[in-house]
């Protein structure tokens, strides 16, 4: 597609009322934005005339340029509170965009060719490039409509043209003078300008069609995440009361001494157990995910000693530490460490953490939990001794429904949300996760909070809205 006909596509796409109201304040927008920018150049290019012509002639014609700018400041005043579905208005503010520019571009045009009648001498240099500046200001911020942009710069090519022939008309020269060249120069120049603008107007063209998309792409978005919510949030209320009815009887029957079940049953029991148990920690992910996908988790922020906090975490994990036959250590702040958090949520961290520990550490191994005042912050660390982490996997240990691609890790199962959820219940708290690791030396993850000098604050209870806004 040649430029004349991407030219003549732009123009009829104009008369198209879709996308109309977004071209028309953009380009009221810009020119009101750049008013100032315009002005200066012009009151510039007045000053630097009138002190070799006669300036009373000048600032007469700068006089109407400025007062044509006033036409463009007030039309911006009355296009502000439109809506874009009033199309009699719309067809209103057009015309006059179409009456406002008609008038700048011939008041500029009378001011430059003002200057140039005034050059007694062959060449126009001086007034030349003002018209240059002014079809290339043109150009750059009257793209948003190709009718408004021709009818502006067919003004400026009769001007161009217009003070390219005065010496042609003034001293009749031969063709080898350089006034024809000048002439022929302008010619060129106004291809120029013509190239220039449409690269803008297709430039600006494709803008407004990759927003248009990108506006497109987030509705599909927003869409899809808020089917995907309610999808998590159905199937995991459908599926907690069932779960928690069929891992109780399957409990009751393991346990129940009095019934006595065939040894071969056993095995079948115990397996149901176990993947009930384990699809009941996936529902409870599941909605803790939707929960914080959707805004709607409630967070309660006290201070609190960060001490307590992992005791209390060491104690709810000492039976799955005795049963896997791993020791938990702990090294406890000497002086106060005391932070503002969610007593809940941070021991579901807590206990996230040390129950990766536990799995990840063979039998007679020990997990270390430091607690540490480092000047204004509080570090709470969890250092195992298993399998090591590998390089270059951080994405994979902080993402959904992920896991390190290892044998050794996927042994031990999981949900794949745990060290996901653990993350954006820490950097609700203002904190920090991470970890260093080595394989086949351990892992240490380590939480990092602002500590609290004054223990006495008032609480905080709030819903998170992060993502819901």
């Amino acid at each position: 597609m040649n430029a004349l006909t991407k030219l003549q596509a732009t123009w009829l796409d104009w008369f198209n009322p879709e996308g109309r109201e977004q071209k028309i304040k953009d380009y009221i927008a810009l020119a009101n934005k750049f008013i100032w920018k315009r002005q200066g150049s012009f009151l510039a290019a007045a000053i630097l005339a009138a002190i070799y012509f006669d300036a009373i002639t000048v600032f007469g014609y700068y006089s109407i340029v400025v007062l044509t700018e006033l036409l463009d400041v007030r039309l911006g005043w009355s296009a502000k509170n439109w809506d874009g579905q009033d199309l009699i208005t719309g067809r209103k503010i057009l015309k006059r965009i179409a009456i406002n520019t008609t008038i700048s571009a011939v008041a500029i045009s009378a001011f430059i060719i003002n200057i140039a009648v005034q050059q007694a001498a062959p060449g126009h240099f001086t007034p030349l490039f003002f018209m240059l500046s002014a079809s290339v200001f043109a150009a750059m911020y009257n793209s948003q409509m190709s009718g408004i942009l021709l009818l502006r710069l067919s003004i400026y090519m009769f001007a161009f043209v217009y003070i390219a022939l005065l010496d042609v008309f003034r001293f009749t020269p031969p063709l080898s003078s350089n006034i024809w060249l000048e002439l022929w120069t302008v010619i060129f120049v106004l291809y120029f300008i013509g190239d220039i603008a449409m690269k803008f107007y297709l430039g600006y063209q494709w803008n407004i069609k990759q927003m248009d998309r990108l506006k497109e792409e987030n509705e599909r978005t927003k869409a899809a995440l808020e089917v995907k919510s309610q999808f998590l949030s159905v199937v995991s209320h459908e599926l907690r009361t069932p779960l928690t009815s069929i891992i109780g009887s399957l409990e009751l029957m393991k346990n129940n001494k009095a019934q006595a079940f065939p040894d071969s049953l056993m095995p079948v029991l115990n397996i149901a157990a176990r993947n009930g148990h384990r699809l009941h920690a996936l529902v409870e992910d599941l909605l803790d995910l939707q929960k914080l996908e959707a805004g709607e988790m409630v967070f309660e922020f006290k201070p609190m000693d960060a001490g307590d906090l992992v005791r209390e975490a060491i104690d709810a994990t000492a039976g799955y530490a005795s049963k896997v036959g791993v020791q938990v250590e702990i090294d406890a702040c000497e002086e106060g460490c005391v932070i503002k958090a969610d007593q809940k949520r941070l021991i579901q961290v807590l206990n996230n953490l040390l129950s990766n520990a536990l799995k990840f550490s063979d039998e007679g191994a020990v997990v270390t939990v430091n607690v540490s005042a480092i000047d204004d912050r509080v570090r709470i660390s969890v250092q195992d001794e298993g399998v090591g982490i590998p390089d270059g996997v951080r994405d994979v240990v902080f993402g959904k429904f992920t896991q390190v691609d290892s044998s050794d890790i996927r042994k031990v199962g999981g949900t794949g949300l745990g060290l996901n959820i653990s993350q954006q219940i820490i950097e609700r708290h203002d904190a920090e996760i991470d970890y260093v690791s080595e394989v086949g030396k351990g892992t240490t993850f380590h939480l990092e909070f602002n500590r609290l000098t004054d223990a006495t604050g008032d609480s905080e209870t709030f819903r998170d809205v992060t993502q819901a806004a």
